[in-house]
C-alpha cells in the first residue's frame, strides 16, 4: 500500500489544500474540517485504498482508515497538503462553529462526560459484582472485603458532581478546580445523604427561608446548571476586578456566590428538573413496556447519525444517581441497537463478492459488536441503505426484549458485547439473549433483502 499514494489523491478529492481548515486522527479515522463541506467527494474517497469509509458527523469530514494505518496517513496528507498539524481538540473547536445551537448542546454535554466515564464504567463494573457476590451468598455484607468493594463502588457516585464539576467548568470557560469546590459544597458532610434520606433530614432558616439539608451526591442537573452559573459568575468578576486584586477577590466572591445560589435555587431546581427526565422516562418504560423498548431500539442508531447520542450520557448518569431507581435501564435499549448494527454489517460479507468491501464489512461488523458502530453505520450500512433498516428491525426486536425482560445496567459508556460486564447479575442472561436476537434479526433481514453491493 503507497500511502503516500493515498495521501495524495485524497487532497483534491477534498477540494484541494485551500479548503481544508484543519487535520486531525483518533485512533481510527482522519478528522478533517473544511471550509466547505459541498467540496468533498465522499464517494470517490470511499473508493480510495484502505479507506473503509467516509461521512460528515459534528462538523468534520471523517475518513476511516483503521487503527494503525490512520497515524500514517495522517502524517503524509498533512505534508501533501501542505498544512500545520491540528490537535483532536482544535479541530473539535472549529467543527464546532459550523454545529447548530442543538448540536452544540449535544457536544457540549458529551465533553462533559466522556472523561468521567471511565469512573463510572469502573463503579459499575464493582457494583456488578458485588451484585454476584450477594446473589450468589460468596461473602457476608460485614466482611471486610464486600465493605471495602462496597466503598470502591460507590464512590464515583458519591462524589459525582465533584467530577461534573471539574469537566464542566472546563467546558463553560470557568475554574475547573473551583467548579470542583463547587461541587463539593453540593456533597458536603453537613447535607444528608441523597440515599439516606427517607431516614430523616434536618432544615436551616436562612432569613426566613426554610432550606432543606439534602445533598447531591449522585445528581447531574444540579451541578451542570450551577457551575454554568458559576463560570458566567467568573467571567464577569475577572472582567471588573482589578488585575492586583485578581487572586483573591474573584475566588471568594465566586465560590461563595455561586454556592449559595447553588444551594437555595438552583440546586432544588436542577434536582426538579433530573427527577422529571427521570420519573417520565421511568413511567414511559413501566407503562408502555416492550413497545418503548421497540420504538427506542429501533430509532437509536437513527439519533446516532446525528451526533447529539452523547448527550445520552447525562441522562443515564442522573438515572444512576436516583435513590429511587438507580439502574440504568437505556443503555441495555442502546446496546441492541450498537449490535444490530454488527449483524446488518456482517451479512453484506454474504452478499458482495467485491474485495474491497469484505475487507471493509468484517472489522466494521467486529467494531459494532464491540459497541463502536460508526465504522459500520457510516462505511457500509447507510452506503446501501437496506442494510441499515435491518439494523432498525434488529435493535427494534432487541430492545423490545431487555425491555419486557427488564435488564438493567450499574454504569454508563459499554455497549453490546462489553457490555456484559456492567449487566445486573440477575439479568445477563436475557442480555445475551437480547444480543442474539438483535444482531440475527439484523444479520437475516440485510441477507434477504435485495440491493446491489459493489464499490464501484
Amino acid at each position: 500500500m503507497n500511502i503516500e499514494n493515498i495521501a495524495r489523491q485524497l487532497v483534491p478529492l477534498l477540494g484541494g489544500a485551500e479548503n481544508i481548515a484543519s487535520a486531525a486522527h483518533c485512533a481510527t479515522r482522519l478528522r478533517l474540517v473544511l471550509v466547505d463541506d459541498s467540496k468533498a467527494d465522499k464517494e470517490a474517497i470511499n473508493k480510495l485504498e484502505g479507506v473503509k469509509g467516509c461521512f460528515s458527523n459534528a462538523g468534520q469530514i471523517q475518513v476511516i482508515f483503521g487503527t494503525g494505518l490512520v497515524n500514517k496517513v495522517h502524517a503524509a496528507f498533512i505534508a501533501a497538503a501542505g498544512i500545520g498539524e491540528s490537535s483532536k481538540s482544535e479541530a473539535a473547536n472549529i467543527a464546532a462553529k459550523k454545529l447548530n445551537p442543538f448540536q452544540r448542546i449535544a457536544r457540549l454535554l458529551s465533553n462533559i462526560f466522556v472523561p468521567i466515564i471511565p469512573a463510572i464504567v469502573a463503579s459499575g463494573l464493582l457494583m456488578g459484582l458485588l451484585g454476584l457476590m450477594k446473589t450468589n451468598q460468596w461473602v457476608s455484607p460485614d466482611n471486610a472485603l464486600y465493605i471495602m468493594l462496597d466503598m470502591c463502588s460507590s464512590a464515583a457516585f458519591i462524589i459525582l458532581p465533584i467530577l461534573i464539576g471539574f469537566t464542566a467548568a472546563k467546558e463553560f470557560g470557568g475554574n475547573p478546580y473551583l467548579g470542583a469546590t463547587l461541587g463539593g459544597i453540593l456533597t458536603h458532610p453537613a447535607l444528608t445523604n441523597a440515599w439516606g434520606v427517607a431516614a430523616g433530614f434536618n432544615t436551616m432558616n436562612f432569613f426566613g427561608l426554610e432550606v432543606a439539608m439534602i445533598g447531591y451526591q449522585g445528581t447531574v442537573f444540579p451541578v451542570l446548571l450551577a457551575v454554568w452559573f458559576m463560570s458566567v459568575l467568573e467571567k464577569q468578576l475577572r472582567k471588573v476586578v482589578p488585575n492586583a486584586l485578581d487572586l483573591i477577590i474573584t475566588p471568594f466572591l465566586t465560590v461563595i456566590i455561586s454556592g449559595f445560589d447553588a444551594l437555595l435555587v438552583i440546586g432544588p431546581v436542577g434536582r426538579l428538573l433530573g427527577d422529571g427526565i427521570s420519573l417520565i422516562l421511568s413511567t414511559l418504560i413501566t407503562q408502555a413496556g416492550w413497545i418503548a423498548g421497540l420504538i427506542f431500539g429501533g430509532l437509536y442508531s437513527v439519533i446516532v447519525i446525528t451526533g447529539i447520542h452523547h448527550s445520552f450520557h447525562a441522562v443515564e448518569a442522573g438515572l444512576l444517581g436516583n435513590p429511587n431507581i438507580g439502574v440504568n435501564f437505556l443503555l441495555p435499549i442502546w446496546a441492541m441497537a450498537n449490535i444490530a448494527q454488527g449483524g446488518a454489517c456482517m451479512a453484506v460479507w454474504f452478499k458482495t463478492n467485491d474485495a474491497k468491501i469484505k475487507a471493509i464489512t468484517i472489522p466494521s461488523g467486529f467494531s459494532a459488536m464491540l459497541g463502536i458502530t460508526e465504522a459500520a453505520i457510516f462505511g457500509i450500512n447507510l452506503r446501501y441503505g437496506k442494510p441499515f433498516i435491518a439494523a432498525l428491525i434488529g435493535g427494534a426486536t432487541g430492545g423490545a426484549w431487555v425491555v419486557g425482560s427488564h435488564v438493567y445496567m450499574t454504569a454508563v459508556g459499554l455497549t453490546a458485547i462489553p457490555g456484559i460486564a456492567i449487566v445486573q447479575a440477575g439479568s445477563i442472561m436475557n442480555y445475551i439473549i437480547g444480543l442474539v436476537i438483535a444482531f440475527v434479526t439484523a444479520f437475516v433481514i440485510s441477507l434477504l433483502l435485495k440491493y446491489k453491493v459493489e464499490s464501484a
